[in-house]
């Protein structure tokens, strides 16, 4: 459907590799639980825009480049294996520790606008984010389909969807998660080790995916 392979596996996919707390995840939660729920949501927001931009620069950019050459689509998707593997491996070796903290942000009064764009750069400008988007998205597309933009984009805002809700509930209910997981981080341990076990198998099976 609309060139995608496998959709039902990137939705489980995209929902897993949401909920692993990462950059975005503190980002929020030191919003939300300094600045209250409002300031949360609009760093929730924020950040699911700066999202927008990888989605687009992703289907646009690999689409263009796929279609000026017949062998793109396949060097592409052996770079975001090998790629995704590494993320796994580093995911799966990442040792234990009693916490992890929260970025506590400034409690001054700041202006709505500042945290909406304070959440778009703190995405745009993270390089991991980018590269994870060309990385992940080709493993879902059918290389027939790998010069249409459209399937990028529709995987794209999937997993953008999936994630504004994860962090729209952080946001709503930071308190509360915040010190849960603080407390125990044996969630954050084992949603890294699920994480990276997600990793290492969508890159086994993406270099294995006859062209």
């Amino acid at each position: 459907m609309f060139g995608i392979s496998n959709f039902e596996t990137f939705l489980i996919a995209a929902i897993l590799l949401n909920l692993t707390p990462g950059a975005d995840t503190m980002y929020i939660l030191g919003r939300s639980i300094s600045q209250g729920k409002k300031a949360g949501v609009l760093s929730a927001i924020g950040i699911s825009t700066g999202s927008l931009f990888h989605c687009i620069i992703a289907a646009f950019g690999l689409s263009i480049v796929i279609a000026k050459s017949a062998i793109a689509f396949s060097i592409i998707k052996y770079l975001g294996a090998a790629y995704l593997i590494f993320l796994g491996v580093r995911a799966l070796m990442t040792k234990s520790r009693n916490k992890f903290e929260v970025e506590q942000m400034d409690k001054k009064k700041t202006s709505n606008r500042k945290i909406f764009v304070s959440g778009i750069l703190t995405n745009i400008l993270n390089p991991k984010v980018a590269l994870f988007f060309l990385a992940f998205l080709p493993q879902f597309i059918d290389p027939n389909f790998a010069t249409n933009s459209l399937p990028f984009i529709i995987l794209g805002l999937t997993f953008i969807t999936t994630g504004t809700i994860w962090c729209l509930a952080l946001a709503l209910f930071s308190a509360r998660l915040s010190n849960r997981i603080r407390k125990n981080y044996k969630i954050k341990t084992w949603l890294d080790k699920i994480t990276g076990g997600i990793f290492i198998a969508l890159g086994i099976k993406l270099a294995l995916t006859e062209k």
